[in-house]
């Protein structure tokens, strides 16, 4: 389901202002993990979400209740008020001197029904919604910046828009999501978050000496020749929403073998689908490289002891790799072996690998020739962020994944699709003339077999 166009408006946004933690911090200097600083988590990460009017708010600024709790809440939570610095072998570190994150009120002639029935990214206009753009020059730098933009947008209903740009080196998905529902729960009259907030870095730092113990393929460019997605100028580009409700996903599970039908997840099936579509609707040559690469949270698994209230990142790129003829020349079945054969590979001695790996050689971007990048954000519970006006109606990634490369990277969100049905939604952004063939790829997986 779409959202609405909207009307002609406009935003009338206040002078930004530092907030500094409500009351005294550490002064010292804390360094980042080498998973948290590498080149390709040099960048700040956008969210929105939208609350409608609560008439039990009548007379509170939502602004600024939110701008109070975020205050407190930067106590626990100091190093996110500080700056980041660079040092030798091009080491992050934080500067912790309670210097404070960026915060700005608007408002804006709209009501929370302008925005129709908004499901998944990119949020309508979100350019409106956030404090600023970070990038200069084509550039994003994090180095001796606020970490965390807020801007709060008072509607003309009564309800607001939350928008946050997050430095990714200093939190996660996850982590962000941990920050702001403390955040929440002290505007909603806690006297403290319900987690107390963990450094941990020392986790993922080098081991001495550094060992690369994985090919890591993530960092090295695929065999093949250039990628005509990335030379395609933005103008040729066009996105287009997909929807993989129960229909879908059954005709999906019909595709694969009857071996491991039942073991596939939804992220796997539908990963799957679209990386064999992809490739056959942009024409790579039967024996160039192409990758699928995901990302695998390292959350919640028995063999990566993560201290409770860690709010870094705690990830890795895995990497599904083979050629564009094999891809597309094999079944579903295929497709998803290789999915699931990489998923399984991120183990805390894979972690610890990546993170030599950056010491190493330098904390290199990761490869995107012929490369579909995946972020599984369908379980973050974003619409849970609550600061007393109840659950969000829009809560999630406020662009669709794109980065500065559209089509590369994509964000698999939960929605409903036109008949009010749980789906995984992946916004696709490809070349004019690939979109057809891409749209009768998945058509052929996704119909059930009679």
């Amino acid at each position: 389901m779409a959202s609405s166009p909207l009307p002609a408006f406009t935003v009338r946004r206040g002078e930004p202002v530092l907030v500094t933690p409500a009351a005294p911090t550490p002064r010292e200097v804390k360094a980042l993990s080498d998973i948290d600083d590498g080149e390709g988590m040099r960048f700040y990460s956008s969210g929105i979400h939208l609350y409608r009017n609560n008439p039990a708010k009548k007379g509170q600024d939502p602004a600024m209740v939110i701008r109070e709790a975020l205050a407190r809440a930067l106590v626990p939570y100091y190093p996110l008020a500080g700056r980041l610095r660079e040092e030798a072998g091009r080491k992050l570190v934080v500067e912790c001197a309670g210097q404070g994150v960026m915060f700005a009120e608007a408002d804006a002639d709209l009501t929370a029904d302008d925005f129709g029935d908004v499901q998944s990214p990119p949020f309508p206009c979100f350019e409106r919604f956030i404090l600023e753009s970070t990038t200069v020059a084509g550039v994003e730098p994090v180095v001796g910046r606020p970490l965390l933009y807020i801007q709060v947008t008072r509607l003309r209903c009564g309800g607001f828009i939350f928008g946050q740009r997050f430095c990714h080196c200093v939190v996660d998905a996850p982590g962000g999501m941990q920050f702001e529902k403390a955040v929440c729960e002290l505007a909603r009259g806690a006297a403290a978050p319900s987690v107390s907030p963990s450094w941990g870095r020392e986790m993922f730092m080098a081991r001495d000496p550094p060992r690369p113990s994985y090919p890591h393929l993530e960092y090295r460019e695929p065999a093949g020749g250039a990628d005509r997605l990335l030379a395609t100028p933005p103008e040729d580009m066009v996105r287009v929403p997909f929807f993989f409700g129960p229909r879908e996903i059954a005709g999906l599970r019909q595709h694969a073998p009857a071996s491991v039908r039942g073991a596939c997840s939804r992220f796997e099936l539908v990963a799957a689908c679209i990386w064999r579509s992809r490739t056959a609707a942009l024409g790579y040559a039967p024996g160039e490289e192409v990758r699928l690469s995901f990302i695998v949270n390292a959350r919640g698994r028995a063999d990566v002891p993560l201290p409770e209230g860690f709010y870094g990142n705690a990830f890795a790129y895995s990497v599904a790799a083979t050629t564009a003829g094999e891809l597309c020349g094999g079944d579903l079945g295929y497709a998803l072996g290789l999915v699931k054969k990489a998923k399984s590979a991120v183990t805390y001695e894979y972690l610890q690998s990546v993170a030599d790996l950056m010491v190493v050689a330098g904390r290199p971007l990761f490869a995107l020739s012929r490369t579909y990048i995946v972020s599984d954000v369908s379980h973050a519970g974003f619409k849970s962020v609550d600061f007393g006006w109840g659950e969000a109606v829009y809560g999630g990634p406020a662009k669709g994944g794109e980065g500065p490369l559209l089509g590369v990277t994509n964000y698999f969100s939960r929605s409903k699709n036109g008949k009010g049905e749980q789906s995984v939604v992946v916004p696709i952004c490809l070349p004019k003339d690939a979109m057809d063939k891409f749209q009768l790829e998945v058509q052929a997986l996704t119909a059930e077999l009679s």
